[in-house]
């Protein structure tokens, strides 16, 4: 019988899952519940359970989940119990940034090269990797079996980046520049847009306070009497 096919909602939860059972491990912590994972993630415990279900049974009834063996399963479903190789592409201040992220030395999601368009970066040396030059990217690609590529160039020139990632070879693409790229089947894009997370939080931060101020006029109208009718 064919699986049916897991939602990208669910595949994205699994690591917020990952990251948080990685503290409870540092913590010396053994067996977590799922009501224990909603409280702190802000999470229906039975979607916890739901997502974790679509990929096995890993939970006990009325004990919950060993810990070391939740994550060793969860990096075994994202297939991080294998090194993945990635590129980045832009060596500015985002890109420096993101290639002294602890997390890109700990997991096994590593960053392998650099690439910059600039004469003045190529050659320097960033968390011990040489940037190389553009020319160089897709016999990079080959010889280290990179299969991610990361883009922090500016908007106009993240599409030429990206056709050259998709030439060269990689599967996947994470793109940090605001803007929408095009890509030929088989590699997939995902993006970390800052500037479109700025703009939603704006837009729910005016919801919340709109909502306050009714709830607030309306509490303010029951204790005054001014919103009842007469009868």
């Amino acid at each position: 019988m064919k699986q049916a096919r897991i939602s990208e909602a669910v595949v994205r939860r699994l690591p917020v899952y990952l990251r948080f059972l990685n503290e409870l491990a540092k913590a010396g912590v053994q067996t977590v519940s799922s009501q224990e994972l909603g409280e702190r993630l802000s999470l229906n415990p039975a979607q916890i359970r739901k997502d974790l279900a679509y990929f096995g049974e890993f939970g006990r009834k009325g004990i919950g989940y060993n810990v070391p063996y939740l994550i060793e399963k969860i990096r075994q479903i994202l297939h991080l119990d294998r090194t993945v190789h990635a590129a980045l592409v832009g060596t500015g201040n985002l890109g420096r940034a993101l290639c002294n992220y602890r997390v890109y030395l700990q997991e096994n999601v590593k960053i392998v090269a650099l690439f910059d368009a600039d004469p003045r970066i190529i050659g320097t040396t960033i968390n011990r990797l040489k940037v190389q030059p553009m020319e160089e990217l897709a016999e990079t690609v080959r010889e280290r079996s990179i299969a991610i590529g990361m883009i922090a160039v500016p908007a106009s020139e993240a599409q030429l980046v990206a056709d050259r990632f998709a030439a060269a070879g990689v599967r996947g693409i994470l793109n940090f520049a605001p803007t929408v790229l095009k890509t030929p089947p088989g590699v997939r894009v995902h993006y970390a847009d800052f500037t479109a997370e700025l703009y939603s939080l704006a837009y729910y931060m005016e919801e919340d306070f709109r909502e306050e101020d009714a709830f607030k006029e309306t509490a303010s109208n029951e204790e005054t009497g001014t919103g009842q009718t007469g009868k």
